[in-house]
């Protein structure tokens, strides 16, 4: 019988850990969509006339350091 919970408790340890692993990664995808839509809308304001290129630089050095450390996974919906 120990055998048996000591197996339960594993695959529920198991499951728990990849429902973490997957919540962690939605909110990486989140997080990179996020920051694309930023660098769309700096590039968008700056070709209107009321941006900067400062702000669209800075943009798009975010989505590279997210794209650094995380993938870029987003990028293609995966």
């Amino acid at each position: 019988m120990a055998g048996f919970l000591d197996r339960a408790k594993e695959q529920a340890q198991n499951a728990l850990n990849q429902g973490k692993q997957k919540v962690d990664e939605v909110q990486q995808q989140r997080a990179g969509n996020d920051l694309l839509k930023k660098l769309g809308a700096a590039y968008y304001a700056e070709r209107r006339g009321g941006g900067s290129a400062e702000a669209t630089q800075a943009a798009l050095s975010a989505l590279e350091a997210h794209i650094a450390s995380h993938g870029d996974g987003f990028l293609r919906g995966a």
